[in-house]
């Protein structure tokens, strides 16, 4: 088996990773076993906590013990989080499956485009990154779709068995993950690990357009991602259970077109004006949606994915193009640590709030405080005039 099967690989290890039939009711489902929104939007917040604890370790982990052992760490953990999962019953057995959660995260993260980026770097090919993760991750829109609309069916008759039935996609994942084959690491590596952390994380100190990113990136991730896990809570003011899969099926079918195409479209417009198009067209659609809800608000809100995919791979595209080799996994590690750390502070407080005051003002506060990436994009607009990736 040749290097690039990985890219065929990595494309139904997307898949299958997110296919969740509990993802588009994961929030409905915590609360009802934990009581209440605080607690069941805390194990979000405990998932992504662990994922940044874990973060540096697993990054130095993928730079120097290899791309493909991490994968497979990564699937082993995912296989025990959603068992975890679906034992359910109390909050701590939740909170057990969230930090396994968080351990595979953190295995994946920074690794699997790092994988990617190094498989096409041998045969000197990485110009063609943007085009390649894009079409890697539109199977992971598809099965975010599938799984929605199934999962949203299926939570009409029992909680119990989607969480179960969740657990066998990632039995999948173990399998593909030992058919990946390790790629050829150009890098000259420190032996002294502390060393490595501390190369790494001077990249940032000395690079102002990364240093930008990586907060933008931070911020989106750490509001705008805490908010997609709790809008389910919001559309079920205002649908029933069932039709929310619905909603996030459409949502995932845009998804998937936006991250196929996205290699063209980042080639055509630039990197930068795509996210900065994103940001804007996300917060009128959420602040309209969650400040006047109506029966409409939930199409309203999945409509941003329109840019999801672009943006995603806009992002890391960027950030990729300001990484080093000897430290590619371990300075992305770095930036999800910072964002999973916001995470976890925002999910517990818009659960918290939503119990106070109601899911729409969570919600719309939450969107508020987004406004702020708004000087961090101009200020990336003013540092680089000529916006080409």
């Amino acid at each position: 088996m040749e290097i690039h099967s990985n890219i065929k690989v990595l494309r139904w290890f997307n898949f299958f990773s997110d296919f969740k039939l509990y993802a588009p009711i994961a929030i409905i489902y915590f609360s009802h076993v934990t009581g209440s929104f605080t607690l069941g939007m805390s194990i979000f917040s405990i998932a992504m906590v662990s994922t940044a604890l874990f973060e540096i370790p697993t990054g130095i982990f993928s730079d120097r013990i290899g791309r493909r052992k991490t994968v497979i760490w990564g699937a082993f953990a995912a296989v025990l989080f959603t068992t975890f999962y679906a034992i359910g019953h109390s909050f701590w057995i939740l909170a057990i499956g969230a930090v396994f959660e968080g351990l595979s995260r953190s295995f994946y993260s920074g690794n699997n485009d790092a994988l990617l980026h190094d498989t096409l770097a041998q045969y000197q090919n990485e110009a063609q990154y943007s085009e390649s993760l894009g079409k890697v991750s539109t199977l992971l829109q598809i099965a975010q779709g599938v799984s929605a609309v199934l999962g949203g069916i299926l939570a009409t008759w029992s909680f119990p068995l989607i969480m179960w039935l969740s657990v066998v996609p990632q039995i999948v994942c173990l399998f593909l993950a030992f058919n990946l084959i390790e790629p050829i690491i150009h890098a000259n590596e420190s032996g002294n690990i502390y060393l490595h952390l501390k190369e790494a994380y001077g990249k940032f100190l000395h690079n102002r357009k990364l240093r930008l990113l990586s907060l933008s990136s931070i911020i989106g991730y750490g509001f705008g991602d805490a908010s997609y896990k709790f809008v389910p809570a919001f559309y079920n003011t205002l649908w029933p259970v069932w039709a929310i899969g619905i909603v996030g099926t459409l949502s995932s079918i845009t998804g998937a077109l936006s991250f196929h195409f996205s290699g063209k479209l980042i080639h055509k417009f630039g990197a930068l004006k795509i996210m900065f198009t994103d940001y804007i067209s996300n917060r009128v659609a959420n602040i309209v949606a969650a400040a006047f809800p109506t029966v409409l608000s939930p199409l309203l809100m999945s409509s941003t994915s329109v840019f999801l995919g672009v943006a995603t791979v806009a992002k890391s595209t960027l950030m990729q193009k300001e990484f080093d080799n000897e430290q590619r996994a371990t300075m992305g590690s770095i930036n999800s640590f910072a964002g999973n750390i916001l995470f976890g502070l925002v999910s517990f407080l818009l659960g918290f709030i939503a119990d106070s005051l109601s899911p729409a003002k969570a919600i719309l506060l939450l969107q508020i405080v987004l406004l702020v990436n708004f000087f961090i994009y101009w200020k990336l607009f003013r540092h680089d005039t000529k916006n080409v990736v």
